[in-house]
């Protein structure tokens, strides 16, 4: 717009012209003009996006829309000249032209150029950068088991845009141990980054789930999950290894185990004609607990003692690597007028409950003297008399 003085001066010229020449005066062309910047844009892959140019005064001129790293013209006007179906222009018959690009993929990556076919040409860029939420790549692990003492290596690949960064961490944030030679510990971390795990002289305690965690700042973090297995022959500890019980109760013997692979766990009679595999049956039960992947309780109870119940019984475990055993002996327990024992008793029900982690389960062992008659009492009057005894010995 001119101001007023400007516009009287314009007008007194034209009229001085036309007086003199008898012509109208050409008025000078109005350039065409861009209002705004062609913006920048970060798109995820798969996202649509769109370019807007803003151009004013454009008169007989053409806007045109080219790819500037590959000099490809992608569109004249309103009409597309590349043949890409994701592509499109849209005008809005005044000022403003918009390049969409639908369902963006990598290569849609670049400097877009919206320009008019003025002399000299003008014309305005904008980056479009697309970026890929991490991927992991499907590899073949590494030695995913080995034997106690060797080692493992677990790899795993990731792609994305920007290019991703992997860690390692263990299920239910376990430390992940890092041993020298000989196992003793080297490094305890709760993570670990980098696209290989490589864990030397593993230990039973390594056994279990790892999680490779691929991040680069575009949602969602991707995970894959790997398994570890630690194989090594079994070991068997019972509770204790002497349990007294008197005619007519009930006594539990108690069996710690751990053996990776899985192992065929039993007890039976050592003393028996045949060496059978006991199962269970209205006077036996067999109580099997886990403890974790590798370690379980497995405890024989054994209802109503009669004589021909009393003898040595074995738990044993066995596996592809190798078997092993632990025996308890089972004794009967009587009681006398005398107040002293025949022979001390270590309890059966006495479990012990410390590191179930550990390789070694610690006997846990009670020490009592009980009381014994000549003959045999049935339970009802043992559990009765029992307390009276007490009392009248300690008088």
């Amino acid at each position: 717009m001119f101001a007023p003085s400007t516009k009287a001066a314009w007008w007194l010229a034209t009229f001085l012209t036309v007086f003199v020449t008898g012509e109208m005066p050409i008025q000078a062309e109005v350039e065409p003009e861009f209002l705004q910047e062609l913006e920048n844009h970060t798109v995820t892959q798969g996202r649509d996006v769109h370019f807007t140019c803003v151009v004013n005064h454009l008169s007989n001129y053409r806007v045109a829309w080219i790819k500037s790293d590959s000099k490809a013209i992608l569109a004249i006007h309103t009409n597309m000249v590349a043949l890409n179906p994701r592509l499109s222009v849209t005008y809005n018959n005044h000022n403003t032209w918009k390049l969409h690009v639908s369902n963006v993929q990598a290569n849609d990556s670049g400097t877009y150029m919206c320009q008019v076919n003025t002399d000299p040409m003008k014309s305005q860029m904008g980056h479009l950068s697309v970026v890929i939420p991490p991927d992991i790549v499907d590899t073949v692990t590494e030695g995913s088991s080995a034997r106690e003492g060797g080692s493992v290596r677990l790899t795993c690949s990731a792609t994305g845009v920007p290019p991703p960064t992997v860690l390692w961490r263990r299920e239910h944030n376990r430390p992940i141990v890092f041993r020298q030679e000989g196992g003793r510990e080297k490094k305890v971390v709760d993570s670990h980054k980098g696209e290989s795990l490589e864990l030397w002289h593993v230990q039973r305690a390594d056994m279990g789930a790892y999680y490779c965690i691929a991040s680069n700042g575009v949602p969602p973090t991707v995970s894959r999950r790997y398994h570890v297995q630690v194989h090594f022959i079994p070991q068997v500890k019972v509770t204790n290894q002497l349990v007294g019980a008197p005619i007519g109760s009930d006594v539990e013997l108690q069996c710690y185990i751990e053996a990776s692979p899985k192992a065929m766990n039993s007890w039976y009679r050592e003393d028996a004609l045949v060496s059978d595999k006991l199962f269970e049956n209205p006077k036996l039960r067999i109580a099997e607990t886990i403890v974790n992947e590798y370690s379980q309780w497995m405890n024989l109870t054994i209802k109503s003692l009669a004589p021909k119940d009393y003898g040595t019984y074995i738990c044993a475990s066995v596996n592809a690597l190798g078997k092993m055993e632990s025996q308890v002996s089972l004794h009967r327990l009587e009681l006398s007028m005398n107040g002293f024992a025949e022979e001390p008793m270590v309890s059966g029900a006495a479990r012990q409950r410390g590191n179930l982690g550990t390789a070694h389960a610690h006997p846990a062992t009670s020490h009592a003297r009980p009381y014994s008659f000549t003959r045999h009492l049935p339970p009802q009057l043992y559990a009765l008399l029992i307390p009276t005894l007490r009392y009248l010995t300690n008088f």
